[in-house]
């Protein structure tokens, strides 16, 4: 279920509802290897989005909301992002997310 909560300049940012699943859990995921977003801006939105929670997990030690994308659906994880590569996110707990399978970060205020 998506539901817009909020609207800046042009781009729609959508909360998304899934189902929470614990980071103890990632690893036994599958993940599908083709890219969750369609548009250019919103994945560079999200490399930014990801950059900013590593800061945050490593400097505040402070958790954010990921919804992702496996071959059972969409699923989000509340955690502390400990490092970005090129590929994947590195989890508190070392579970690891391809980033390209990631369609949201949300912050905690």
């Amino acid at each position: 279920m998506v539901a817009i909560v909020a609207k800046h300049l042009s781009l729609c940012v959508m909360k998304i509802h899934a189902p929470v699943l614990e980071k103890e859990e990632i690893p036994k995921q599958h993940f599908k290897h083709a890219e969750v977003l369609s548009d250019t801006e919103e994945i560079r939105q999200r490399r930014e989005d990801l950059e900013k929670a590593m800061r945050i997990g490593n400097n505040d030690h402070g958790k954010v909301k990921i919804v992702f994308e496996t071959s059972d659906g969409l699923f989000q994880v509340e955690t502390t992002v400990w490092s970005v590569t090129q590929n994947n996110v590195m989890l508190k707990s070392n579970a690891i997310i391809p980033i390209h399978s990631i369609h949201q970060i949300s912050f905690f205020e």
